[in-house]
């Protein structure tokens, strides 16, 4: 249990599969003061993960007076109406991805936590995995030497959903690491796809983003995969790194193409893992919202990085349903 200063009290919205994982946290950390979720399956949920934690069907003006902050984690078409409402009642705000469906309504969402000087945060939570932490570090080191090309792969035979397509629900974490990697945003994405199961939800797609600096990346995503796969990998020009979210690797390759009389030549040599911390990357990504609670500092991943995220989303989706026409974003870096 969490045994420094007194934790803010925190509210939880929604206690449904990725809720528990937070109620189970938020607890652990002493922060968690009340639950709400309208479903009984939610509030059964609620007991058994936050044991001794009150959970009610409603946010009544009480519990919500009773609240320094508040955790959304309810379906992703409520996320803005709920944020909005919260900021607008003074508390610091911590949204499960994506911030909101829309960009503008991102973008209304960081004024009014500039305005109400709140703490805005948004659920990317892979950016807080230690592995992806040491990948930033060996890139900002020049480990890699410049930047050229990098793909993620998030696949599995997974939960489909019926609000949301796979480019929404699976891409919103390998975009916004890509976009922390790389430090920029990209000036045109494409992104082609298939609806399988349902009409008009697309279960697997590709989605293409290309960088001024010329830097190229891919991700794929689909929840109709006979295995599951998670896994990033960028190319530099000195090295290669791979990291593994099923085996747990991240592993650095001394491999590069080099010139040597006119030809290119590939240089093989071993490849060696990157040790990280073993911590639980929800547990970093909780303790993060806390720490900004207390600070009043911004997070890593906060409104501002959480907008960026949108804007790409935006443009693969408009790309998506025009088969792949490529759509340009101003330039714009982080």
């Amino acid at each position: 249990m969490h045994t420094g200063p007194p934790s803010p009290r925190i509210l939880l919205l929604g206690c449904g599969g990725w809720g528990q994982n937070l109620a189970r946290v938020f607890h652990q950390l002493g922060g968690l003061a009340q639950i709400v979720d309208p479903s009984e399956g939610g509030q059964r949920a609620a007991r058994n993960v936050a044991p001794g934690v009150p959970c009610a069907a409603e946010v009544t003006p009480a519990v919500l007076a009773a609240a320094d902050a508040v955790v959304i984690a309810t379906p992703a078409e409520t996320h803005f109406e709920l944020a909005e409402r919260m900021l607008l009642a003074g508390k610091d705000v911590f949204v499960e991805k994506p911030l909101a469906l829309r960009p503008d309504h991102g973008a209304r969402l960081v004024q009014l936590a500039e305005a109400h000087r709140r703490i805005l945060m948004v659920g990317h939570v892979l950016e807080y995995h230690p592995a992806i932490i040491s990948l930033v570090q060996l890139i900002a080191a020049g480990e890699l030497g410049q930047l050229q090309y990098l793909y993620s792969h998030r696949l599995s035979l997974g939960k489909v959903r019926r609000e949301e397509n796979i480019l929404w629900s699976f891409a919103p974490h390998d975009i916004a690491v890509i976009l922390r990697l790389v430090g920029a945003m990209p000036f045109q994405v494409a992104a082609n796809g298939g609806a399988y199961i349902r009409p008009n939800i697309a279960d697997a797609t590709v989605t293409n983003l290309l960088f001024d600096s010329g830097v190229r990346a891919h991700i794929h995503v689909s929840w109709l995969h006979p295995f599951k796969e998670q896994r990033l990998v960028v190319i530099g020009s000195r090295k290669m790194v791979s990291f593994d979210d099923v085996a747990k690797k991240l592993v650095l390759y001394d491999q590069r193409v080099e010139w040597q009389g006119g030809d290119s030549v590939p240089v093989r040599g071993v490849g060696s893992e990157v040790a990280f911390a073993p911590d639980e990357p929800l547990r970093r990504e909780c303790e993060a919202f806390l720490t900004s609670i207390a600070t009043r500092v911004q997070p890593l991943t906060d409104g501002v990085s959480a907008l960026r995220v949108l804007k790409v989303l935006q443009a693969a989706q408009h790309s998506l349903v025009t088969n792949g026409h490529p759509v340009c974003l101003p330039l714009e870096n982080p």
